[in-house]
């Protein structure tokens, strides 16, 4: 595996580039992704985000890294903008569901670890909490102040972006310059605590309400948003790290505040490479709670949904995410879903009947420059889509050689069944499902002749008992959808 090490390209967010791939230390790689704020259920968009980076992280693996893949959880209850105004997240959260915010935050923590479960996502080697890691969040305010590039107003502490940038250069990343950044910022409530309007907060100090808070040098309160993330990534990583990785959308002004604080506390530039996942669009729109087009991941897994309508199962929803590069955006559509589907049913079906191929004393194909192909989009920035091109150009020469028209040896069947296995399960993370088994058969036998009992019910207005069949089936984790069509059903 050294040569695809070697070969290994990566498009840092950072220079705009792709550029080879050079860890700081051999053969270790250090890699922080962004995690969620734990105070709703996790959105599509976020599971695109953590199924990229999980597909890098089992990539780096596979060339023989020893990987370190820290993945935090937010759970310190920031304020709704960044940290400067609004109310406490989480604190809204359990103040609607009269909880604790404790209580909020385990009930979506389970909720995120349950749907990366289902996508089949390996766990990071570390996944630490933004409340506990106070101390380190309030050590690294205090070397950025020893630095004079911080200071402190009534109880808040700020970052001094100004200060900073005669010698530093805020922007760098999402290449925005200061003198535009300050000319369109509007005022913010507190706005006369800071001496800039780009000065961002570092801890502020926390109201009589703000039900989570910390002792600090400068009063009770609370670490900013962007804090959390510097100073766990620092504990974990070191000062400096190889790849830090989040969605598109925290580029500005999270990540860039991280650059910021980072080099500010120790002098030394954080992250070596800066990777962002892109968004997802639904039937060819933003997502948007507020026009009612999104989708939360059971909704597609169970079907019930307005907007797409059908069931898919999460490996088939991994599958078709795949087939975009994690930088470009994606839209999730009912037919491009099954369209995915059906690819993903034919790329098993060619999987399975690698084993059982026929051997010759020769190859008709290349079966090298095939496996070659393979590694040459993964090593150009994580080509997944490009890969499971050369995926199927394998499954179209297993089916060759199952029907007598194409020709392998031994040598070279033993080597396509290993890559493709890698490549199939290992790197891009998908898994069989049965969909056609034995207990699937029966389990569909079954349900025909419940929805057609209970279509009569509905027949005959018995609606006691059809509502009684649609709850014992929604305890066994089964959906059934009414429509114009008729009624379907799908397992969760």
């Amino acid at each position: 595996m050294t040569e695809q090490k070697q070969e290994l390209k990566i498009n840092n967010s950072l220079t705009g580039e792709k550029e080879v791939f050079k860890p700081l230390n051999d053969g270790f790689v250090g890699l922080y992704v962004c995690g969620p704020t734990v105070y709703s259920h996790v959105h599509l968009g976020n599971c695109r985000t953590f199924i990229s980076f999980d597909m890098v992280y089992r990539y780096l693996v596979h060339l023989g890294y020893k990987v370190r893949y820290v993945r935090n959880i937010t759970d310190a209850g920031h304020l709704e903008n960044d940290a400067e105004e609004g109310e406490d997240k989480i604190a809204k959260k359990a103040r609607l569901e009269q909880l604790e915010p404790m209580e909020v935050v385990q009930q979506y923590t389970l909720n995120f670890h349950e749907i990366l479960d289902r996508f089949n996502n390996k766990p990071p080697n570390i996944e630490p909490t933004a409340t506990g890691h106070i101390i380190e969040q309030i050590e690294m305010v205090k070397a950025i102040m020893e630095k004079g590039l911080a200071y402190e107003s009534n109880g808040s502490v700020y970052f001094d972006v100004e200060k900073y940038n005669e010698n530093g250069d805020y922007g760098i990343l999402s290449k925005r310059k200061i003198e535009d950044l300050i000319s369109g910022t509007r005022s913010l409530d507190g706005q006369d605590e800071k001496r800039s309007p780009l000065d961002f907060a570092l801890w502020k100090n926390a109201k009589p309400e703000h039900i989570m808070k910390w002792p600090s040098p400068w009063g009770v309160g609370f670490p900013g948003w962007h804090l959390e993330c510097s100073a766990m990534s620092t504990k974990y990583l070191g000062e400096q790290f190889d790849i830090h990785g989040g969605g598109m959308d925290l580029k500005f002004p999270h990540h860039e505040c991280e650059i910021a604080q980072g080099t500010a506390a120790t002098g030394k530039k954080p992250v070596r490479y800066w990777m962002h996942a892109n968004m997802l669009t639904l039937n060819g729109k933003k997502m948007s709670k507020s026009t009612g087009n999104t989708l939360l991941p059971e909704e597609l897994f169970s079907g019930n949904n307005e907007v797409i309508g059908k069931a898919y199962h999460p490996i088939v929803v991994r599958f078709f995410m795949m087939q975009a590069h994690y930088a470009s955006t994606l839209d999730f559509s009912a037919e491009a879903l099954d369209a995915a589907q059906k690819g993903f049913t034919r790329l098993m079906d060619a999987v399975e009947k690698l084993e059982n191929l026929p051997v010759s004393d020769t190859s008709s194909a290349n079966v090298d420059g095939l496996i070659s192909n393979c590694y040459n989009a993964m090593n150009d920035d994580f080509n997944t889509p490009i890969l499971i091109a050369h995926l199927f150009d394998a499954a179209k020469l297993i089916q060759q050689v199952s029907n007598g028209k194409a020709t392998l040896t031994k040598s070279d069947k033993e080597k396509l069944s290993e890559s493709i296995n890698a490549f199939v399960f290992d790197i891009l993370g998908l898994k069989a499902i049965s969909s056609n088994n034995n207990e699937d058969e029966s389990l569909e036998t079954v349900m025909e002749l419940v929805l057609e009992m209970r279509n009569k019910a509905r027949a005959n207005k018995d609606w006691d008992t059809a509502d009684a069949i649609r709850d014992k089936l929604a305890e066994a984790k089964i959906t059934v959808k009414d429509s114009k069509e008729g009624a379907t059903w799908s397992k969760d």
